[in-house]
Order: structure tokens, then C-alpha cells, then sequence
């Protein structure tokens, strides 16, 4: 009796990972074909291909956000600082360099990254609401920088006069119209979230984890938690940085608010809307706040207060999020 007892209780303990596993797969199938197919379901629902690739912008810029905020712990509110960095980077490459989209891309993205990285130190040295400030005052000195120089920047006036240009590929050209540019900004999406994958995977990615769940033991056990935060904040600005650049190259133009604190608020709500701890969460919470944005905008000009209203809401009743709330029904 025991025997056949014991036999079905190993069978279900190992099918439900099984069952995990395949509903993984089969989920980012799904997810892949949907995303690959928007261009053409999109406008059927009264979108546009350009709303698809902001979607795309902010939500990998919250993915960046996420693996420090959800995965690391840090709270950071001067995010877009990197994202702006990354703007300006591409802007000021195309207008004054070079033509080669891919150039200016790689530029601004590594001019963020390196400002995240040579900032992360000092920033690591404070945790809690300390850490916090130190992002925002970081982020707001870029953001003044932006607005006084106006022979290099445009001031407040913002960076004109660059625009993405064709992509030349062996044996094909990209023109970089709003479908050619929609699956650009997907591939660069795709790249980061599956480098964001591996990190989160590998015992890099558990050791940020670790740090979240439990600092003093991992300080006590000898770990030297601040270079790993330090890690986190570093690749985190990095993808902050090429959304940036992507956000420039779809609107052909940058300003300071790029830089300013409130577009870090909205990459925190975007991260706490879909699922700070999960790895699709930013994702979902970007096609809701900015679609709802959109919408909403489009109606009235308080649109603001009608996405904060969502948000608490949202924090009330669910608290790990869109994603979050949805996996523990799942599971349960």
C-alpha cells in the first residue's frame, strides 16, 4: 500500500516542473508571436506601429529598472538619467558624427552604461532612502547640465536636427520607416531581455537576489555586497541607456525631461504596475501605462491624475503587480 502510495506523490512532485517548464515555453512562443505579429493585428484595434515601439522603449527601460529595483532591492528615482544619457548620445552622434544609426546607438548606450558604472560606487555606499536621494540628486544634476547648455544640448528647447537613417545590411537595406523600426527596437529588446535572462539565471543574477532577500547575511558571510549592487546598477543603466537612444531615434529628438526625475517615477510605476519581481512585469506594465496613457491623454488633459489613481488601486488590491497577481492565482 505504501508503495503505491508513494509512487503518484514522486509522479506529481516532478510534473508540475514539467508542466512549468513546457507553459514557459510555450508562454514566450506565444509572447514572440504576438510581438513579431503587432504591425499587422495593431492598427485593427485603432493602434499605431509607433505606440507599439514606445511600449517596447519603456518597458525595456523598466526591465533595466527591475533587475536592480525587483531583483537587487535598490530603489533608484534617477533612472532616466541613463535613459536621457543614451538620448543625448544618439542625438548628438547623428547630428554632428556620424549617419550610421547602429553607431549612434552603440555610442549613447555606452555613454550611459559608463556614467551608471562610474556612478554606481558611490551611489552603492548609501542604502535605503539614502541610496534613493543620492539617484535623484545624481539624475537632476544631469538634467540641469542638459538645461544650461544650450550651445551643445539645445537647452530647454531640446536636440533637433538628426533623424535615424537606413540600415544597411548585407543583402538588404532597412529604411527605418515605422515597421522597419518597430522589429529594429524588438530585436534590441529581444537581445537585453535575453542577457537580462542569463544574469537572472546565472549565479550572478542569485546573488542579487540574495543581496534583496537578506544583505546582513551575505555581508557576514563575507561578500562584498556593495560590488555586486554596484553590478546591478551598472548593467541596469546600461539597458536604461539603449532605450534612450531608441527613444531618440523614434522621435528624432531629445530634450532635458528625458533627464528628469519624473520619467524615473514612470519607469517605477511601469516596473510596479506589471510585476517588480517578475520577469515579464515590466513588459506588461508598459503596454498598460502607456496605452492607457494614451488613451486617456487623448480625452483629457488630467490624464496624470487618472494613471495615478490606477496606480494606487493598483498597489491596494494588487501588490505584487499585474503579472504577480495572475502567477499566484496560477499557482494556486
Amino acid at each position: 500500500m505504501s508503495t503505491d502510495l508513494s509512487s503518484p506523490r514522486t509522479a506529481s512532485t516532478k510534473s508540475p516542473g514539467k508542466f512549468t517548464m513546457s507553459r514557459r515555453g510555450l508562454g514566450n512562443l506565444i509572447l514572440a508571436a504576438v510581438l513579431l505579429a503587432v504591425p499587422f493585428w495593431l492598427p485593427l484595434v485603432g493602434g499605431y506601429t509607433d505606440l507599439a515601439s514606445r511600449v517596447l522603449i519603456y518597458a525595456l527601460a523598466a526591465m533595466g529598472l527591475n533587475l536592480l529595483l525587483g531583483y537587487t532591492g535598490g530603489l533608484s528615482f534617477g533612472h532616466a538619467a541613463y535613459f536621457g544619457l543614451g538620448a543625448y548620445g544618439v542625438g548628438l552622434m547623428l547630428k554632428y558624427e556620424t549617419h550610421s544609426t547602429l553607431l549612434a546607438l552603440l555610442a549613447g548606450t555606452l555613454l550611459g552604461g559608463l556614467a551608471a558604472a562610474l556612478l554606481g560606487p558611490i551611489v552603492v555606499r548609501r542604502r535605503g532612502i539614502y541610496f534613493s536621494m543620492i539617484t535623484i540628486a545624481i539624475g537632476q544634476m544631469f538634467y540641469f547640465i542638459a538645461v544650461r547648455w544650450n550651445s551643445l544640448t539645445g537647452g530647454e528647447d531640446g536636440l533637433t536636427g538628426f533623424s535615424r537613417q537606413p540600415i544597411h545590411l548585407p543583402g538588404v537595406t532597412l529604411a527605418m520607416g515605422s515597421v522597419d523600426f518597430y522589429y529594429f527596437v524588438l530585436l534590441c529588446f529581444g537581445i537585453c531581455a535575453t542577457l537580462l535572462w542569463i544574469i537572472l539565471n546565472a549565479p550572478l543574477g542569485h546573488t542579487f537576489v540574495a543581496i534583496r532577500e537578506n544583505h546582513k547575511r551575505l555581508t557576514f558571510l563575507g561578500i562584498k555586497t556593495r560590488r555586486y549592487i554596484a553590478i546591478s546598477f551598472a548593467i541596469s543603466g546600461i539597458v536604461a541607456a539603449m532605450a534612450g537612444g531608441l527613444d531618440a531615434l523614434l522621435d528624432n529628438f531629445t530634450s532635458p525631461n528625458l533627464l528628469n526625475y519624473t520619467l524615473s517615477g514612470d519607469f517605477l510605476i511601469i516596473a510596479v504596475l506589471g510585476g517588480m519581481r517578475n520577469f515579464y512585469g515590466p513588459l506588461v506594465g508598459a503596454v498598460v501605462f502607456i496605452m492607457m496613457r494614451d488613451y486617456v491623454s487623448s480625452i483629457t488633459d488630467n490624464w496624470m491624475s487618472v494613471i495615478g489613481l490606477v496606480f494606487v488601486v493598483s498597489v491596494i488590491f494588487f501588490p505584487m503587480g499585474i503579472l504577480g497577481f495572475f502567477n499566484r492565482k496560477s499557482s494556486s
